[in-house]
């Protein structure tokens, strides 16, 4: 009895903690299955995710593409005739309409970082498919809703070589969510803070996400940013106990990328932070790190 009680009062801590997580499966589940793939983020449902993580780009004939890169990675894709390159941007996603772009194979190239990912042939998905097959699956399946975290890729230098002026990405990305999803269930992340000062014009009722990998303080950074986004984003490495108290007192929520490892998943709820994003849900899951779930209300 000792030892179960002893057990308890260890876990505690953690427990507690796990009531307030927001796990996020970043590009779906990318340890787990191929990256921004439809079979990536259904097994991201199933293995209990509050919100999926992926990154959008845009074709030459204006469609929303679900893709890390603006362009096609060697590392996991291969041509439509099956064969490797080693050129990453020979291959410009915004030069491309997406009937090309859906013709290459970007899952069976399994990456050396993930020996567990599985192989599967799938291709990079339109934003609506993934949608659009997300939804049927909560309905089907999991029964809980769970929110989207999208990350427009962009930057100054890729501006009109590979994607559209922030302006029109940011409609054309907007226009459609909006036909699917209410925007309650959204959150729009970038590193490119003139990304967010756009949505936050232009949307202000679309919660907004810092993402951050530069060491320069939290208040230069936010003030780069020009406005309190609802979630400051940073890579975990960057983070300290201090600094989520200090964005905590901001009224700034904190969920740091990428965190894999269980260790470093404890270490950081212990801080207090708000969610993880993580290529491996799976984890997650075990651990019970989990928000409590939302039953689906089948409204837009």
């Amino acid at each position: 009895m000792f030892r179960i009680t002893l057990v308890i009062l260890i876990l505690m801590p953690f427990i507690s903690s796990a009531q307030k997580a927001d796990i996020q499966g970043h590009r779906g589940a990318r340890g787990m299955m191929p990256e921004n793939t439809i079979p990536a983020f259904k097994y991201a449902l199933d293995h209990g995710v509050t919100t999926l993580e992926l990154d959008v780009v845009i074709t030459k004939d204006k469609q929303v593409v679900v893709s890390h890169e603006p362009w096609m990675s060697p590392e996991i894709c291969l041509t439509p005739e099956g064969a490797e390159f080693k050129d990453d941007k020979k291959y410009n996603i915004y030069a491309m309409t997406y009937e090309e772009v859906k013709g290459f194979d970007c899952g069976y190239l399994n990456s050396t970082r993930f020996p567990q990912q599985q192989k599967l042939h799938v291709s990079k998905p339109l934003l609506s498919d993934v949608i659009k097959e997300v939804e049927k699956h909560i309905k089907s399946y999991t029964q809980y809703e769970v929110d989207y975290n999208i990350e427009i890729k962009s930057s100054r230098e890729g501006d009109s070589k590979f994607h559209p002026e922030i302006e029109e990405f940011s409609d054309l990305v907007y226009q459609t969510i909006d036909q699917y999803l209410p925007m309650n269930r959204i959150v729009i992340q970038s590193f490119d803070f003139r990304v967010l000062q756009y949505w936050h014009e232009k949307y202000p009722q679309v919660r907004l996400a810092a993402l951050v990998e530069n060491t320069r303080s939290i208040r230069t950074n936010l003030a780069n940013v020009g406005f309190k986004p609802y979630i400051y984003s940073p890579y975990f490495k960057l983070l300290s106990k201090s600094k989520v108290k200090e964005l905590h007192n901001l009224g700034i929520k904190v969920i740091p990328w990428t965190v894999n490892k269980e260790n470093e998943m404890k270490e950081l709820l212990g801080w207090g932070i708000d969610g993880i994003i993580t290529d491996y849900p799976n984890i997650a899951s075990e651990l019970g790190l989990t928000l409590p779930l939302k039953e689906t209300s089948g409204k837009k």
